[in-house]
């Protein structure tokens, strides 16, 4: 995030007085530093999904599928971006080969977008944070890749008529997404992203670890390096202190993958 002190430093230097180039340097930090926190708090908010039923998950894969399906293939970026959601919405193993199996059959061409859209409403989606946020997965997907066809933006908007969704708020929502995807590839994104992968490194999982391989590595882990562990065998203090070390640094990663990824 660094717009807003180019436009600032620019305009400071405008007025041909250093003390505004300084003024403005700082006041578009500020405003720079905000935004990027909205973007994470954007993210974040996308994290805390909570348990949905299959009523809701079966079709929102289905739609994802159909979707992605559209412009005649399924990417890459699409497919990582369906897989990535699927463990922040922390689904099993089991639960994970339906999803795959729903999202194949949205993939038809005779799939019945609209009836299933309306019966995941009527059943699993009368609240509105739930429908918007079944949209904010579709976009997430569809928005993987770099541009959205017309027959894509078509059916989006025939998902936003079924659940009550105007075109202001679906065009804010694909700001929203798009504003994250670019914050990831900025200088915070990337420290963010950073942390993320140490985090992974520290309980030594792969980021396409299921939350269950998570759980098992941070149970292990503590179990292995916690300083009541050694306490018997009257350690010495620097002994004792690594195992602290260690323990915290754990503790700390496994919090990090856990709000990250809304693990239970």
């Amino acid at each position: 995030m660094y717009w807003g002190k180019i436009i600032g430093t620019l305009a400071g230097i405008a007025t041909m007085r250093p003390w505004f180039v300084l003024l403005g340097l700082l006041l578009c930090h500020q405003f720079d530093r905000g935004l990027s926190g909205r973007y994470r708090d954007f993210a974040e908010q996308g994290t805390r999904v909570g348990v949905l039923p299959d009523d809701y998950i079966r079709p929102l894969f289905q739609a994802m599928g159909h979707l992605a399906k559209s412009d005649g293939r399924v990417s890459e970026d699409e497919i990582r971006a369906t897989r990535t959601i699927m463990h922040r919405i922390g689904l099993g193993p089991a639960q994970v080969r339906n999803a795959m199996r729903w999202f194949e059959d949205g993939k038809r061409a005779d799939f019945p977008l609209l009836q299933t859209i309306r019966q995941m409403r009527r059943v699993a989606a009368r609240n509105p944070e739930l429908r918007q946020l079944f949209l904010r997965l579709l976009l997430e997907v569809v928005l993987a890749k770099e541009r959205l066809g017309k027959r894509e933006r078509a059916l989006l908007w025939t998902v936003c008529t079924e659940l009550e969704i105007g075109r202001v708020e679906l065009a804010q929502l694909e700001a929203k997404i798009r504003a994250q995807r670019s914050f990831r590839h900025s200088p915070a994104g990337d420290a963010d992203a950073a942390r993320l992968r140490n985090a992974y490194q520290t309980l030594g999982v792969e980021q396409t670890a299921s939350n269950a391989d998570i759980k098992k590595a941070y149970r292990r882990l503590m179990s292995r390096n916690h300083p009541d562990k050694i306490a018997g065998s009257n350690p010495a203090h620097d002994v004792v202190a690594e195992a602290e070390r260690r323990t915290r640094e754990v503790r700390s990663a496994y919090e990090m993958l856990k709000a990250r990824r809304s693990i239970r």
